[in-house]
């Protein structure tokens, strides 16, 4: 990028002295830490003023420095708004007698959620418009829709800070009235028992937003009247509650990383007992379908390391009566499952791609959906119906926009409902190649890489390539279509996206192995697909690019502590960097919950292994490739202050000139932007930064 006369804020040193474990460190940004109260209040105390002012003297800095491509990145937004069929709308899909739709009209940055009676002729009934909710709103998210049982009321949820804290209310679908009802705090997800005035809802502990507590609210009374049917006490535990398919029970659900316990009312019965279904037990996880006489628990009992299907008896429901019904397999993943009246429907994994497998109950049948391609996505959509053959699942790949496809299981045809439309008249799929590599690991293990890339590029050590990660809680990222990126593949950059270690891509063994005392897994896994790919030519540090956000922005820090020289330019979004501080700090969102996942540092042993590996701690003396860190002020999973005091640091120590770069929205949280087109425009500001480095700006006006 162009050079620039603009200085970096320097941020005042005030050292803070943490101990913990006979280990001193000295934190000297600590005092960039604001509470909840000072960040939303009206008049700002003089830290917090502090604060604002070295977070707006950043962004200023980020303008300066950007402020030649600019134009550019503006022209790279309306390509990419260019590709968007702006008056989109989703496939209806047909639940309780009605059809259900969300739409977007041209120029409307939010959806339109509405519905029609009984088929698709009928008059829209429009239920919210959330342009014009949103109107008034820097950030505004609609959630939570919950429509009653008899179809005549709506249940729905609203964050306008980004703090993922939802207001509850309810709408009349007849006449429009909206009650006055509020429910402040919850996790935006209710469920309706089936007398249609009785709804379930979970509210957050107001310091550490840890979902704790379950109520039951009755229409038309008083929220402050509310019963408290549940209290999680656990605070290493989160609290859910859902409806079964069969609209049977509430199911009431506790949660850690490494267990589950679910418990049960009827429906019918909102102020019933709730039944155990089987007590919680550490590293025993299950979660629970209705189908019949019996509950369906996908589970890992039995060192089912890959997880199998049982089931249980709903009248005696405790582990001793569960029997298999999809036996545990060391080579499968069971992901998910669907029970539909004449059908079983499996979501699997295996060699890290997706799997549809379909078995009629009386075992007539059991098959695999056909899928062709080397990497791709595909998932099962919720199908609400119960007695139905057909299902609706999605499917894309990396070169393959996203289908919506109804497959009839009986006569084993299907109907594309709907293929997504990539407009500006330039896309071609045949114009770009996919493909799926294996790195070797420093200890052995094969990490898998897919690849995507125009035709066109050649494929040498002068390539643009971004290497993409998460590597962390689980999450597989999928190999999906992006239009987004075509504008990256379309100027001779690489996109590979590798499926390091924390993910489940292999199997639970995969995720397992790069967790707690086995992180680092993660991180060296990165590195080693960032050497393969060097050294089999598809790239060269000159022109190796990373990113990486939240957990992946972690990853993101530890690989440029362990080998800077590897990149030309990252990109940590809403990083996790200051893990040591966070993971000792309880009252921070979500932390107690963690420490299945990271280990809990109260513990020497782990505290010690967290702290080798944290990149707020690991900032050392030396030089650091190109960077941009990006984060959310109102951020309720990774603190605005982590990505802040991380990028102080790092200029206090590092010793090299090339960019270092932070942006804060200072409107929003951990997901950025809401409105469809805001978020675009964070995606051209990401990949301008790399195609400006890549010296990729061109000359010419860009045409969408």
């Amino acid at each position: 990028m162009k050079s620039t006369d603009a200085k970096a804020p320097v941020a005042k040193k005030q050292p803070t002295k943490l101990e913990m474990h006979g280990d001193v460190r000295i934190d000297n940004y600590f005092w960039m830490r604001l509470s909840d109260a000072q960040k939303l209040a009206a008049f700002k105390d003089e830290q917090s003023q502090e604060v604002i002012n070295y977070l707006e003297a950043e962004n200023a800095y980020y303008d300066d420095v950007t402020a030649y491509s600019k134009n550019f990145e503006e022209q790279l937004f309306e390509e990419m708004k260019g590709r968007i069929k702006e008056d989109d709308a989703s496939v209806p899909y047909k639940n309780n007698g009605y059809y259900y739709i969300t739409r977007y009209e041209k120029g409307m940055q939010y959806p339109i959620y509405s519905r029609k009676k009984e088929n698709l002729d009928a008059a829209e009934e429009i239920l919210f418009n959330v342009n014009e909710m949103a109107k008034d709103y820097d950030y505004y998210q609609l959630g939570g829709l919950n429509v009653s049982p008899d179809n005549k009321l709506a249940v729905f949820a609203t964050d306008t800070v980004s703090r993922r804290q939802y207001f509850l209310r309810i709408k009349n679908l007849e006449t429009g009235k909206i009650y006055t009802d509020i429910i402040d705090n919850t996790t935006g997800g209710s469920v309706w028992a089936n007398d249609n005035k009785t709804i379930f809802y979970t509210k957050k502990d107001p310091i550490t937003l840890r979902s704790e507590k379950v109520y039951r609210h009755v229409l038309g009374t008083s929220t402050s009247a509310d019963v408290e049917v549940y209290h999680e006490k656990d605070d290493t535990f989160g609290v859910y509650v859902t409806k079964s398919k069969s609209k049977k029970y509430i199911i009431i659900g506790s949660y850690s990383t490494v267990s589950t316990e679910a418990q049960f009312l009827y429906a019918d019965n909102p102020t019933g007992s709730l039944q155990m279904i089987q007590p919680r037990e550490r590293d025993l996880e299950y979660s629970v379908s209705h189908f019949g006489d019996h509950f369906y628990l996908l589970t890992n009992k039995d060192n089912a390391t890959n997880f199998k299907l049982m089931k249980t008896p709903v009248s005696t429901p405790t582990k001793n009566n569960w029997v298999d019904v999809i036996p545990h397999r060391e080579d499968t993943l069971l992901e998910d499952f669907s029970i539909f009246k004449e059908y079983l429907l499996l979501e699997e994994r295996t060699d890290g791609l997706s799997k549809v497998r379909i078995k009629r109950w009386d075992a007539k049948e059991d098959y695999y959906l056909p899928f062709n391609e080397e990497t791709y996505s595909v998932g099962v959509y919720s199908n609400p119906d119960f007695d139905t053959n057909i299902i609706r699942y999605s499917y894309n790949s990396f070169t393959t926009p996203a289908s919506v496809i109804d497959f009839n299981m009986a006569d084993k045809s299907k109907e594309v409902k709907k293929e997504q439309e990539v407009l500006g008249g330039k896309f071609d799929k045949n114009n770009y190649k996919s493909e799926r590599v294996w790195a070797t690991a420093r200890d052995g293990k094969k990490v898998a890489i897919s690849l995507v890339y125009h035709k066109d590029t050649k494929l040498n050590k002068e390539t643009p390539l971004l290497q993409y990660a998460y590597g962390s809680y689980g999450y597989t990222i999928p190999d999906g279509f992006s239009t987004t990126r075509l504008s990256l593949l379309d100027r001779g950059f690489v996109y590979a996206l590798a499926h390091i270690r924390g993910s489940q891509y292999l199997g639970r063994d995969w995720y397992e192995d790069g967790k707690m005392l086995r992180k680092k897994n993660t991180f060296t896994d990165f590195v080693d697909c960032s050497k393969f790919l060097i050294e089999n030519n598809y790239t060269s540090p000159k022109h190796l690019y990373a990113m990486g956000g939240s957990a992946g922005g972690l990853l993101m820090g530890a690989v440029v502590n362990m080998n800077p020289e590897l990149y030309n330019g990252i990109i940590a979004a809403v990083p996790f960097v200051d893990v040591v501080s966070t993971m000792i700090d309880d009252s921070i969102p979500l932390t107690t919950g963690e420490y299945d996942e990271w280990g809990n540092p109260n513990n020497k042993e782990y505290y010690d292994y967290i702290k080798s590996y944290s990149p707020y701690d690991q900032v050392a003396s030396k030089a650091y490739p190109n960077m941009l860190v990006t984060t959310g002020f109102h951020d309720s999973q990774v603190q605005y202050w982590e990505p802040a005091k991380w990028v102080a640091k790092l200029r206090e120590l590092k010793t090299d000139n090339n960019l270092l770069l932070l942006h804060t929205n200072m409107e929003a949280g951990h997901g950025g932007a809401s409105g469809r087109f805001d978020a675009l425009k964070e995606t051209a500001k990401d990949y301008t930064f790399f195609l400006a480095l890549e010296n990729k700006l061109g000359t010419e006006p860009i045409k969408p």
